[in-house]
C-alpha cells in the first residue's frame, strides 16, 4: 500500500468512530458515491480512495427490487470478499444484509467489473479471523460492532462461475 495512503487512513480512520462521523456519514456518503458511480460508470468510488470498495448488485428481500449498495470489502482470497453489515454503528442491520440473507445470489461491481457472487452469512470460529482480517485493513472497524450493541453480519462473496476474472 502506498505511503501516502498509510498516512491519510491513519489520519482518517480515528475520525471514522467519532458520534459526529456515524451521525453525517450515512446521510452525505450514500448519495456521494451514487452520484461518482453515475459519472465514472462504477470506476470510482470516494471509500476506494482509502480501502477496497466494491457497488454490491443485490435483490431486495420483500420487494425483490434490485438494489445497488456501495460497501467497503476486505480481500479473502481467490477472489472472494468480506462485507461487514456495520452501517456507521447503527442499532438495526443494513437492508442490503437482508437482501443477501434472502437473496445470497448477487454480483458485484470492482473497479468497473461486475461479476456474479454467492454471499454466506460468516458465523462461529470464523468471524473472528474474519474480523482480525478487515481490521488489518481499517483499524479499530470492529467498533462500529460495539458502539451499535447489536451483532454485525459479515458475509463472504465467492465468485461463481463467469467469464469474467474474478481477481480483486
Amino acid at each position: 500500500m502506498p505511503t501516502v495512503q498509510l498516512i491519510v487512513r491513519s489520519f482518517i480512520s480515528p475520525i471514522t468512530r467519532t458520534r459526529a462521523f456515524r451521525a453525517i456519514a450515512p446521510v452525505l456518503l450514500p448519495p456521494i458515491e451514487r452520484c461518482l458511480d453515475r459519472l465514472t460508470g462504477g470506476r470510482v468510488q470516494l471509500s476506494a480512495l482509502l480501502v477496497p470498495s466494491l457497488v454490491l448488485h443485490s435483490t431486495g428481500a420483500k420487494t425483490t427490487a434490485l438494489r445497488d449498495t456501495p460497501l467497503m470489502y476486505t480481500p479473502d482470497g481467490h477472489g472472494r470478499a468480506i462485507v461487514a453489515g456495520t452501517s456507521f454503528a447503527q442499532q438495526r442491520h443494513p437492508a442490503w444484509t437482508y437482501n443477501l440473507l434472502a437473496h445470497p445470489d448477487a454480483s458485484i461491481t470492482v473497479r468497473g467489473r461486475r461479476m456474479p457472487v454467492r454471499a454466506s452469512l460468516i458465523d462461529g470460529d470464523e468471524r473472528e479471523a474474519a474480523w482480525a482480517r478487515i481490521e488489518g485493513q481499517w483499524p479499530g472497524y470492529r467498533a462500529y460492532e460495539r458502539t451499535s450493541g447489536r451483532t454485525v453480519r459479515l458475509f463472504r462473496l465467492q465468485p461463481v462461475a463467469s467469464t469474467h476474472d474474478t481477481s480483486m
